[in-house]
């Protein structure tokens, strides 16, 4: 599989996301979507879409997407949630989770600050915080991600510089 990664759109997703993300076979957002309407819906009616929600969503993006998701793909367990931290100093109750669950793939926004690290304490996890999609914050650039996922291992990493955050 070929995955799309990105976070912290805050309601706006930059047109140049769906041109990177044209040969991914599914998109998972970090959290912090920001205007339903502007996001999720037009995420879901480009790729199939995984995600969670983030501190700054509403109603409407929490009912339909959970505060943390496990789940595998091609033999490689993942865990997405917003609020995560990253190696060495993760978030409260996020370690034991990791502990406990042993993912291969760990995927977190919040900081919007792009992150790519493996955390050999933890199995070796790779740890992906893609920094932030959106135009809201204190980041200077904007950024995605793309990963392939195949039998149990994940290779190809791609980052996107979308850009100035303006």
């Amino acid at each position: 599989m070929f995955i799309g990664i990105l976070s912290d759109t805050h309601g706006y997703l930059d047109p140049k996301l769906f041109d990177f993300f044209a040969p991914c076979d599914e998109v998972w957002h970090g959290g912090d979507w920001g205007s339903y309407e502007e996001t999720a819906v037009k995420l879901k009616g480009f790729k199939p879409l995984r995600g969670v929600f983030g501190n700054i969503d509403g109603q409407d993006i929490r009912i339909e997407y959970p505060e943390r998701l496990m789940f595998e793909v091609e033999g490689v367990k993942v865990f997405i949630t917003h609020i995560g931290g990253y190696p060495g100093h993760y978030s409260a109750g996020i370690l034991p989770i990791l502990i406990k669950e042993k993912p291969k793939l760990f995927i977190c926004g919040h900081s919007h600050i792009l992150k790519v690290i493996r955390d050999e304490k933890l199995t070796n996890m790779l740890h992906i915080n893609p920094g932030a999609a959106g135009v809201h914050g204190f980041h200077k650039v904007r950024t995605a991600i793309r990963l392939h996922i195949e039998a149990g291992r994940m290779h190809g990493l791609e980052v996107m510089e979308l850009g100035p955050r303006v």
